[in-house]
């Protein structure tokens, strides 16, 4: 564990090492939380709820899911570049498992994103938004469980998209529809109780609401009681499932494994 510990480490320290870069993340994670904020006060400046949602539940929405989605992409580029560039044939020779390695990689790319960009949103918040806390300690907790689940998730998806790459090379197309594909489906620019019914539906057999819209609706209380049991066993079979495919296909593709630019 301490070789992964030493790569989660030198990945903060890489992605650290260009403050113009570090502080410029920053300064963009702040505008997009400000237009996002009054874009929702323009939306209900002449109502006082859509679909039973009050602006302040509505805001409390926005801003959480906006901190979560920084945290479901990870270790599928670093992935698709290092078989693009012929980099994973000397990745595969080196004492550690790959898979392991990009997870702590992309472990330290979350960290970066925490200071970067999670803390700057907090004190933000905490001291000029009045925002909803969850309604109790259980539903702050079955959150944390709930984020911590649903970030894997989109991990593990990630992965997946990366993987392409064996059969593709070159995945730029497919990771610009991935990213608004979970965008839209995740919740995270909408909530999906605002969707159509037959979208609403179509969400519900994709794994991309578990990523970003159970959580931030068990913390508004959107999704409360029993009702956030389930949806986090259901995150975790999502979570399971993901895995699994993850290692098959990463076997199968180990076994077609094309080298270009080594």
């Amino acid at each position: 564990m301490k070789k992964y510990w030493q790569l989660t480490k030198s990945q903060m320290q890489m992605n650290t090492a260009y403050s113009a870069w570090y502080w410029a993340g920053s300064a963009s994670t702040i505008m997009r939380l400000l237009i996002m904020y009054y874009f929702w006060h323009a939306v209900y400046s002449n109502r006082s709820s859509i679909e039973n949602i009050d602006i302040s539940t509505m805001l409390t929405y926005i801003v959480v899911a906006m901190l979560l989605q920084g945290y479901v992409s990870g270790i599928g580029n670093e992935l698709a570049e290092r078989i693009r560039s012929g980099d994973i044939a000397i990745e595969l020779l080196r004492p550690y498992d790959l898979i392991f390695k990009l997870i702590s990689v992309d472990v330290g790319s979350k960290l970066t994103v925490f200071f970067r960009e999670t803390l700057p949103i907090i004190v933000i918040v905490f001291l000029f938004m009045k925002l909803n806390t969850p309604s109790s300690f259980e539903a702050m907790l079955l959150f944390l469980v709930s984020s911590f689940v649903g970030i894997w998730i989109g991990t593990f998806f990630d992965f997946l998209v990366g993987v392409i790459a064996f059969w593709t090379i070159n995945i730029w197309g497919m990771r610009v529809l991935k990213e608004g594909v979970i965008t839209f489906f995740s919740g995270a620019l909408v909530p999906i109780v605002l969707f159509p019914d037959w979208l609403k539906t179509v969400s519900e057999y994709l794994p991309f609401q578990s990523m970003v819209y159970v959580p931030v609706s068990i913390y508004t209380g959107i999704v409360s009681g029993t009702d956030a049991y389930w949806a986090i066993v259901i995150q975790l079979v999502w979570l399971v499932a993901l895995y699994a495919c993850v290692r098959i296909i990463w076997a199968q593709a180990l076994k077609k494994i094309t080298i270009f630019g080594g």
